[in-house]
């Protein structure tokens, strides 16, 4: 069909829209992201999958944007960029084919209410308005669907390339027995080069910035077999920015939290220590766990086990309900310093002991029951009515990105 030129004035007037597209305000951003990623709650849950769509959310949008700018009206060619090929990359190591559309469209209806919220604001003319956004709406639907042609193309081309080779024999062999298939152990060894035997530990490596330096996750997964005790540990690439780690036996953190100190785009998820294939697949499974966990609430924490966020993981899986959970019980108490916080952590795990938690935390006893008496001026409750409560409350906290205003 024949691409229809706009009017002057409706040429300037799509300009004028795309100039503000093109320097979104970062609120639009959120809202456009939230979309994306509620209409998937599998990919939100995903740190590495929810950041590279958060990246070609914005790619997408600057590039139509740019493009109308330069020539207002005129036809988008598809984006074939880093951002939207990434997209296509990860989809494939983790088996997903069906996402990319949905997304996408979900996707392009907040950016099309965006635009005719830009667009009557900017003008009140109704034969201007009715041609912009009949050209604007052509334009939109047309680049969405050249752009996931070009990603649906790249698709074909990455899981041609991970069909063959040794990696994609050990990915094939971990997913069945994590899907419980009833794979030969012998057999399945042979292909793994790793016992299924004894106990072992798995762990989540990842990194959120994949056009980072990726050889810290090489680094990280040789580092989790010297945790191990030396042993050899079963490394798998399920995605670009990704290593699936296990270890034979428990894993010593101390080694793994110098390495992260060192290497700060890496984050590590462990799992518990567990026999045989079963425990080999429910260690995996709580590693995962774990990393939605961090995911989930924007975890500022680098580094966490499965055994310390169990009870937050599972609080925290109604993200909203777990929120007004906080909100109730701590008042204004949740936005006490840390160091009060960790104080008052501290003495519910020591059993509300003073003695104990002033000589754990290395300070006068006088001092720590000052700093109660303060928690308990914050609380909507006394701590001795609610310690519990309290104390699980002060962890959801603690995993969670919130900002917290020191009070003292």
């Amino acid at each position: 069909m024949e691409w229809a030129k706009p009017s002057p004035p409706v040429r300037e007037l799509i300009r004028r829209c795309a100039q503000i597209v093109v320097n979104a305000r970062p609120e639009w951003l959120q809202e456009l992201d939230d979309a994306v990623l509620n209409a998937n709650p599998a990919i939100g849950s995903d740190p590495e999958l929810a950041a590279a769509v958060s990246r070609s959310n914005r790619a997408n949008l600057f590039f139509w944007g740019t493009a109308n700018v330069r020539d207002p009206g005129a036809p988008v060619p598809p984006n074939t960029g880093p951002e939207p090929l990434s997209i296509a990359r990860e989809l494939v190591r983790r088996g997903i084919d069906a996402f990319p559309l949905d997304a996408y469209r979900v996707g392009e209806g907040v950016a099309w209410r965006r635009l005719m919220d830009i667009a009557f604001d900017l003008s009140s003319d109704p034969a201007e308005l009715h041609e912009m956004l009949q050209i604007c709406s052509r334009s939109i639907s047309t680049f969405i669907d050249a752009t996931l042609t070009g990603i649906a193309t790249q698709i074909e081309l990455e899981r041609d390339e991970l069909t063959h080779g040794t990696h994609a024999e050990r990915r094939e062999t971990v997913a069945l027995i994590l899907d419980g298939a009833p794979i030969p152990r012998q057999r399945a060894e042979s292909r793994l080069g790793y016992a299924l035997t004894g106990t072992h530990t798995a762990v989540v490596i990842w990194c959120e910035h994949p056009d980072g330096d990726l050889a810290q996750l090489e680094r990280a997964a040789e580092a989790i077999g010297l945790a191990a005790g030396g042993r050899r540990p079963l490394s798998v690439l399920p995605s670009v920015a990704t290593r699936w780690v296990w270890a034979p036996g428990h894993i010593e953190t101390c080694a793994l939290e110098a390495l992260v100190a060192q290497s700060p785009d890496i984050r590590v998820a462990i799992g518990s220590t567990a026999e045989g294939i079963d425990g080999f697949r429910r260690s995996h499974f709580d590693a995962i766990t774990t990393q939605q966990m961090m995911a989930r609430l924007h975890s500022p924490q680098r580094l966490a086990l499965f055994t310390d966020i169990q009870l937050v993981a599972l609080i925290t899986a109604d993200a909203a309900r777990a929120a007004e959970f906080v909100h109730r019980t701590l008042g204004d108490f949740e936005n006490a310093s840390p160091e009060l916080q960790h104080t008052v952590r501290t003495f519910v795990g020591e059993q509300c002991n003073a003695s104990r938690t002033a000589a754990r935390l290395y300070t006068h006893r006088n001092t720590l029951l000052r700093r109660l008496a303060r928690a308990d001026e914050l609380l909507p409750r006394p701590l001795a009515e609610r310690s519990v409560d309290v104390a699980v409350a002060l962890d959801v906290v603690r995993w969670s990105a919130q900002s917290r205003t020191a009070s003292r």
